[in-house]
């Protein structure tokens, strides 16, 4: 019935010789392919026979190879990309004898396989173990802030030297990058401690010498304001004598002002001259109060108060 049910061309017969025909197809393809070595893009094939190299292939494509089904035969694929490598924790004394820890980044490619697979058993091993002896080699004679500041060129100092030491494997360095350069914990704590010392001493040497610069400006400013206080008072005696000339060409007044002046000095608080006291003595004159004069005899002449200026009454009241 299954055959009544299908067209003419489409019997069982038919299927299943189309299957046949696919899955031969399919197993002749992987017989092929048997005999073939497949080479993909930036890529190295390399044949072995007993262990012993004889063939390299670089060349991208299907290469028709019927040794390669023998079982002696071997092949070792080797990619020629550009790699990436991170060296971390590599220890280094600086200069000054201080712990450094530098992580290397490493950007290189393969261009000889050969070379790589059979010239060196472990290559990437062998490429950590040269790169970090060759960065204690070139960075344990320089100082830690040196490292820290030119790492673009030491980068590329080391390179320079990688070159030849790797170009015995196969390898090409292309780019040496410092990625990171740290201290232990207990060397940052001993290093902030010193910075944060000098930071204080550095700010006790500002201070002091901003208290220094303070004085020695007052003291400039006291000499200035000594000096002109002195030219101050040196005025006075000029203008005095220059007061004492013009008096002086008034023989009376200046005389006046000499017997003031004289009398000033015993009483300096106040002058008083009596004029008209024949019997009575100037001293009990003076002790007298202006009741006293009024039951006294009866001078001939009033007596006249004279205030004179002085030092401590420069503006006498005049009807004292």
């Amino acid at each position: 019935m299954l055959g009544a049910a299908l067209p003419p061309l489409f019997n069982v017969q038919t299927f299943l010789g189309m299957a046949l025909a696919i899955l031969g197809t399919a197993l002749l393809w992987r017989l092929f392919l048997l005999f073939c070595i497949q080479v993909e893009d930036e890529q190295t094939v390399l044949v072995t026979q007993f262990g012993r190299h004889i063939e390299t292939l670089d060349e991208p494509g299907l290469h028709i190879r019927p040794l390669v089904a023998l079982p002696w035969v071997s092949i070792h694929r080797v990619s020629r990309q550009r790699d990436y490598r991170q060296i971390a924790n590599i220890h280094i004394n600086d200069a000054t004898g201080t712990t450094v820890l530098v992580d290397l980044w490493l950007e290189f490619r393969v261009v000889d396989a050969a070379k790589a697979v059979f010239a060196v058993q472990d290559w990437p091993q062998s490429l950590q173990n040269v790169v970090s002896h060759a960065a204690i080699a070139n960075l344990a004679n320089r100082e830690f802030l040196h490292i820290l500041t030119d790492r673009t060129d030491l980068g590329e100092h080391l390179r320079r030297e990688l070159v030849d030491e790797t170009a015995r494997w196969g390898l090409h360095i292309e780019n040496v990058f410092i990625r990171d350069v740290r201290l232990l914990p207990e060397v940052s704590q001993l290093m902030f401690e010193t910075v944060a010392a000098r930071k204080r001493q550095a700010k006790a040497r500002i201070e002091e010498e901003g208290r220094l610069a303070v004085a020695a400006l007052e003291a400039r400013t006291a000499a200035q304001v000594a000096r002109l206080v002195a030219d101050a008072k040196a005025q006075y005696p000029l203008a005095m004598g220059d007061a004492f000339s013009v008096m002086s060409q008034r023989p009376q007044v200046f005389s006046a002002y000499n017997q003031l002046y004289e009398l000033a000095q015993l009483r300096p608080h106040r002058t008083v001259a009596f004029l008209g006291f024949d019997a009575l003595r100037a001293a009990d004159a003076a002790m007298m109060s202006p009741g006293d004069a009024a039951l006294g005899p009866s001078p001939p002449l009033a007596g006249h108060a004279l205030p004179v200026p002085s030092a401590h009454n420069p503006d006498p009241d005049p009807g004292t």
